[in-house]
């Protein structure tokens, strides 16, 4: 069989993109020791990277006991992104593979709309997307189900089974995969630790990448 390209290539936003998970992990487990409930950064990596809001604060809530403060979410956001100001990079490599990537692309991020657009823009990212943004906030079920990877699909006119799924996460790569499409796991961000790559291709990945410069060659790869 001769290697061919996929119809559409759909990224992660947070640790593929930007490398934004120890910048937020260390600005949640902050605001949620300060509820009373101790937490560290890399508590925050190993529960919640890959997944969205709603299901943080309800995991949240359950080991609290408590719903958290009406206010909460709006308060971490605004921390996140003046933490993102200070300190947010682009993952390496990424927009010189990206700017050449002669394929359909778009984003399909956990994070709400306008954290994506705040980060790509930041990291000057945006203008190789836009218009094609899609947010786990625009379906009823995020990551691990396949809802967002499907809706961004059929919004992309590509059938799931032509599509390669760029992701970090656990939860991101379940999905890519129950969605019916092959799916690369990247450990390059700076929240990836020695045993990242067993969990992505535990998780289902089909090809494991630490540098984005291999993103290519990945691409048009027989899913294994």
């Amino acid at each position: 069989m001769t290697a061919t390209a996929p119809g559409l290539v759909i990224f992660d936003c947070d640790g593929v993109l930007v490398d934004s998970e120890p910048i937020a992990a260390a600005v949640m487990a902050a605001a949620v020791s300060e509820l009373g409930l101790a937490m560290t950064a890399a508590d925050c990596l190993r529960r919640f990277t890959g997944i969205a809001m709603t299901a943080v604060i309800a995991a949240i809530e359950a080991d609290l006991g408590r719903p958290v403060p009406a206010d909460f979410i709006a308060r971490v956001r605004e921390q996140d992104f003046a933490a993102f100001r200070r300190s947010l990079q682009p993952i390496a490599g990424v927009a010189a593979v990206v700017s050449a990537l002669a394929l359909p692309k778009c984003v399909a991020s956990s994070g709400a709309p306008e954290k994506i657009r705040f980060t790509l823009g930041l990291t000057h990212l945006l203008p190789l997307f836009e218009p094609h943004l899609f947010s786990a906030h625009m379906v009823r079920h995020g990551k691990p189900a396949p809802d967002l990877f499907l809706f961004a699909a059929r919004a992309m006119e590509v059938a799931p089974e032509a599509c390669v799924v760029v992701e970090d996460s656990e939860a991101g790569i379940r999905a890519a995969r129950a969605a019916g499409m092959r799916a690369l796991g990247f450990v390059g961000g700076g929240h990836c630790g020695p045993d990242h790559a067993r969990l992505l291709r535990s998780a289902g990945a089909n090809a494991v990448f630490r540098h984005m410069a291999d993103l290519p060659g990945l691409l048009t790869a027989h899913a294994g």
